[in-house]
C-alpha cells in the first residue's frame, strides 16, 4: 500500500464540513492529508461537530489562509499555500 501513499490536499473553501469528512475519509487509504480552511473562519458549530472530532482521531491539523484563524490554527501566506499545492500529488478544492 505504501507504493499507492499519495499526498494530497483538500482546500477547504465553500463546505467546511465536506472538506474535514473528505479529509478524514482519506486518511483511511494511508494518504497524507494536508486541509486547509479558506475563504471565511470556521463557524463554532462547525468547529464543534463530529467531522472535527474525526479530523482529531485521523491526526490531521489543519491549517488556514485566514487570518482571523490564526490564533487558533496555523497561517499559511501565499507563499505557503503555493508551496502546499505545488508538493502535492492531488488537490481537492470543496
Amino acid at each position: 500500500m505504501s507504493d499507492n501513499k499519495k499526498k494530497i490536499v483538500v482546500l477547504a473553501r465553500r463546505d467546511h464540513i465536506e472538506a474535514m469528512r473528505v479529509a478524514a475519509g482519506l486518511t483511511i487509504f494511508g494518504h497524507d492529508l494536508r486541509l486547509i480552511f479558506m475563504d471565511r473562519p470556521v463557524s463554532q458549530e462547525t468547529a464543534q461537530s463530529e467531522y472535527a472530532e474525526l479530523l482529531e482521531l485521523a491526526d490531521i491539523m489543519p491549517e488556514t489562509t485566514v487570518a482571523e484563524m490564526a490564533d487558533n490554527l496555523p497561517l499559511l501566506d501565499a507563499e505557503k499555500l503555493f508551496e502546499a499545492i505545488s508538493n502535492a500529488d492531488g488537490v481537492i478544492n470543496l
